[in-house]
């Protein structure tokens, strides 16, 4: 897998309290900005999948809370990030006009927020579904901010592979609110996600490179190289395509989710095999790298829905 670097650019100074300047005060669309919502879709998406297909049944107003506090607890995650991350946004085009670097929010209010969320979410799903899905909400924020953001993002190119962990917890937390426990099927499911992010995630980072570069950030094609970052998504497709369709072939799964699992992962193959054999160097010329990212998001959603709809046929 790809090599370490610790050339990335120093982090910078961790801000406790709000600007000195100005009273920027914002309004609820810059909260929600705080959020991430289109990353808090898909993290609310996989945890409501891994509680769709644990075994058993809880209640329906349990597993709306449970779902809840996932979102709350995502949204609570994203703020923190944008917190700490406000200088490096403010340097790139994709995310200069952010609620902070856009100076509609003072740094001290993203906090305040960040933590209402990150606190509120995991103290309820305690109380009101179960302990273990509360650990594991609480890890999941942990990691994000705590060894994704503060410590991995800005020091080696490894962030994504190893920060990728922080957004594989929801499946699993889904499956606890019903369970209690976590069993073989939601640690498959945590390693499909594990192992989906970085092939999703270079494939981004390949036709915005400029904009890492310009932020300081280490991300794999700015330390390693367009080639070296297109033949890490084809490596790291290899294993997706396994733990993808382990959960078939291990019969934890029947038919349905066995043919969706072959049909995207086939086809998530042949893009990955089109992104390593392109040779272009500027974004203009990256339509396979834009078709794998576009397509990495249809393949999430429709192959945890299938193993979900499988699970249920199953039961």
């Amino acid at each position: 897998m790809a090599e370490a670097s610790t050339t990335a650019a120093a982090p910078a100074a961790l801000p406790l309290a709000g600007d000195a300047a100005g009273a920027a005060c914002g309004d609820w669309r810059d909260y929600l900005a705080l959020t991430k919502p289109r990353v808090m879709g898909l993290v609310v998406f996989t945890g409501l999948m891994g509680l769709l297909a644990a075994p058993g049944h809880v209640h329906p107003v349990i597993a709306f809370t449970a779902i809840l506090c996932i979102a709350v607890a995502g949204g609570g995650a994203g703020a923190f990030n944008q917190w700490y991350e406000a200088d490096l946004d403010a340097r790139m085009k994709r995310t200069r006009g952010r609620p902070l670097p856009a100076g509609r929010l003072e740094r001290g209010q993203a906090f305040a927020f960040a933590s209402f969320l990150s606190l509120g979410s995991v103290t309820i799903m305690a109380l009101a579904v179960n302990l273990p899905a509360a650990v594991l909400l609480a890890a999941s924020i942990l990691f994000y901010v705590c060894i994704y953001t503060v410590w991995l993002k800005r020091r080696t190119p490894q962030n994504i592979v190893i920060g990728g962990a922080a957004g594989a917890f929801p499946p699993m937390i889904g499956w606890a609110a019903v369970t209690g426990d976590v069993t073989l099927l939601p640690v498959l499911m945590f390693a499909i996600v594990f192992l989906w992010t970085p092939p999703h995630f270079w494939a981004l980072a390949l036709f915005v490179k400029t904009d890492y570069s310009a932020a300081g950030v280490p991300m794999l094609p700015c330390t390693h190289g367009l080639a070296e970052t297109r033949r890490q998504v084809l490596l790291y497709t290899f294993p997706l395509v396994i733990a993808a369709v382990a959960p078939w072939l291990l019969g934890m799964t029947g038919a349905l989710y066995g043919a969706a699992a072959v049909t995207l992962n086939a086809m998530f193959f042949l893009l990955a095999l089109r992104v390593f054999a392109n040779r272009a160097e500027d974004p203009a010329g990256m339509k396979p790298e834009k078709q794998l990212f576009a397509f990495s998001i249809l393949y999430l959603f429709v192959l945890f829905a299938a193993l979900a709809a499988d699970r249920i046929v199953l039961s």
